[in-house]
């Protein structure tokens, strides 16, 4: 199993105000479009926001100092480590990490600066991206600048102000990081392929550089605007988001975590390093950047905005180098022992920062080496699961075309599949029936629930969740469809290769093996309810989220 699901966050924060079930049960009807109940009515939005203000105060005051072992940390600790980290100014930037997708690569003279295209990874620090993008700048004496594309897919069921209220505030604070930096930020309304090429020439950018994504629609933005650059733009792709490139790290496609994991293991001391700060632009723009008004953009965008934004998970870096600040030094000693457990505060919670690319996963694996020792086995099985598991997801996004498809599994997990695919179903159930969390299984609806209220499902549970899909529906076709909908609609960390590989391996044996043959499932890995009441306190969970009315 990809153990980088097992990052998923989980909130003490909101649970302490869902525990009310009126609150929750509202909430949860008003996502999934079910009517109010005896009703029920939700905590006022000032008053709910003032709840958590308190919270949040008492547990700032509660970390303010936190004793490690015979030494203390204060609150905010890791700003300061990692800025001393960056002073080393001989760090330099390897070109393994990137491709060049056009043939020239030299930047057009006479040009009037150099601009990164960002899509995957929203932040300034810790970006290797920006980070050539500005020595190539800095090489030719030109100005720097960053464009976004905002793209509103049409008839997406899972474009929700979920997501894109917290893509867009991480995007307003990378435009401040911007502004402080002399760096220009523009923020453009569109495809990509139809506006950058010529938002290039308009500009007289002389070089293009973007990140990576292994994912079917960036790819294709990608190949959309290598067609539309001039020939004499150098076009220049770095995987910003993997520690090791991916196209580094393999170049087929793997056929599990045992066979990626020594090539990107051995390759560590080479691409581990510490990473460069992306300094004052010495070079300012005769022209600026339109001002972005992002309260307007934020309320004009048309989005579903019947899957809300949660209060627990606020996005930018800031935020998120928080959560991790919080994981090293309360959750991270727990995380080799409890992790597979939904009642214990053993995960990382950093999913949501990772996949918006707010936070470096190399930023937090570094981060976690050096200032989270005294976890003993923690640090070694997190690594694991933040990096060879979770870039093993974008090796098969990336060499697998059909990664959210049956076809994209295995010989022997297709042929297993069809052979039960007409096996009576105990229970079959509707993609409407599972959204709103209506099944004979009180473990189920609680996970389902707590997805559709928090953004978020704990990893363990997300295996059990997607292998009850399979078995309660119609078809594998069908039941990955429907995982890869719910999970993309209601996960905040949805719409990512972890997500995509989640829902194949539980659903179609990705990355896993053979297992006894049995009913409905063939030869996929099997899981039951008794099964987890082994592993964890199942009724505890339940009676937290369970909805008992419906």
């Amino acid at each position: 199993m990809h153990r980088s699901l097992l990052l998923i966050p989980a909130s003490k924060h909101i649970w302490k105000f869902v525990t009310l079930e009126s609150q929750r049960h509202c909430s949860f009807t008003k996502l999934v479009g079910l009517s109010s109940i005896n009703n029920r009515t939700t905590m006022p939005a000032e008053k709910r926001k003032a709840t958590f203000a308190k919270m949040d105060s008492t547990k700032q005051q509660k970390l303010q100092v936190v004793k490690e072992g015979k030494g203390e940390r204060e609150e905010g600790w890791p700003q300061g480590v990692v800025a001393e980290q960056r002073k080393d100014k001989d760090l330099k930037f390897n070109k393994k990490r990137l491709r060049f997708l056009s043939q020239t690569q030299k930047i057009k003279q006479g040009s009037e600066g150099v601009v990164y295209w960002m899509n995957r990874d929203h932040r300034v620090q810790d970006n290797w991206a920006l980070i050539y993008a500005q020595q190539l700048a800095l090489e030719e004496k030109l100005p720097l600048h960053i464009c976004f594309c905002l793209v509103i897919p049409q008839n997406s069921e899972s474009a929700t102000i979920r997501h894109f209220g917290f893509m867009l505030r991480g995007l307003e604070e990378v435009a401040k990081d911007c502004s402080a930096l002399d760096i220009q930020f523009h923020l453009l309304q569109g495809s990509a392929g139809e506006l950058l090429p010529g938002f290039v020439e308009d500009w007289s950018f002389g070089a293009v550089v973007t990140d990576f994504s292994p994912l079917r629609t960036p790819l294709q933005w990608v190949e959309e605007v290598k067609k539309g650059l001039p020939s004499d733009i150098p076009f220049i792709q770095v995987d910003a988001h993997n520690v090791v490139p991916c196209w580094v790290a393999s170049d087929k496609l793997e056929y599990s975590a045992r066979t990626i994991r020594n090539k990107i293991t051995k390759l560590l001391k080479e691409f581990l390093t510490e990473i460069p700060l992306v300094d004052k632009h010495p070079h300012t723009a005769l022209r600026t950047a339109k001002p972005v008004d992002w309260a307007e953009a934020l309320s004009s965008l048309e989005v579903d905005r019947t899957v809300e934004e949660v209060d627990w998970a606020k996005s930018g870096t800031a935020a998120g180098i928080a959560m991790l600040e919080s994981f090293i030094d309360l959750r991270l000693k727990n995380f080799a022992t409890q992790r597979n457990n939904p009642n214990s505060s053993a995960v990382s919670k950093l999913s949501p920062w990772i996949r918006f690319g707010h936070l470096s996963a190399q930023r937090v694996v570094l981060q976690v080496k050096c200032c989270g020792k005294s976890a003993g086995e923690s640090v070694s099985s997190f690594t694991e699961e933040l990096v060879v598991r979770r870039e093993l997801t974008d090796n098969f996004c990336f060499y697998n075309p059909s990664y959210d498809s049956v076809k994209g599994a295995n010989d022997w997990a297709q042929k297993t599949l069809k052979d039960h695919a007409k096996d009576p179903r105990p229970y079959v159930y509707t993609r409407e029936q599972l959204e709103k969390a209506q099944t004979h299984d009180k473990l189920w609806n609680a996970a389902q629930y707590q997805m559709v209220i928090e953004g978020k499902m704990h990893g363990f549970l997300r295996m059990y969740w997607a292998k009850k899909i399979l078995e309660w529906t119609s078809s594998p076709e069908g039941a990955l469809s429907i995982a890869i909908y719910l999970n993309d609609r209601y996960e905040l960390d949805g719409q990512d290769p972890n997500g995509f590989v989640g829902c194949m391996w539980s659903i179609c044996g990705v990355h896993d093996q053979g297992w006894a043959e049995r009913p409905i499932f063939g030869k996929i890995r099997y899981m039951n309810y008794k099964g987890c009441t082994r592993k964890f306190d199942v009724a505890q969970f339940e009676r937290k989220y369970c909805p008992k009315d419906l």
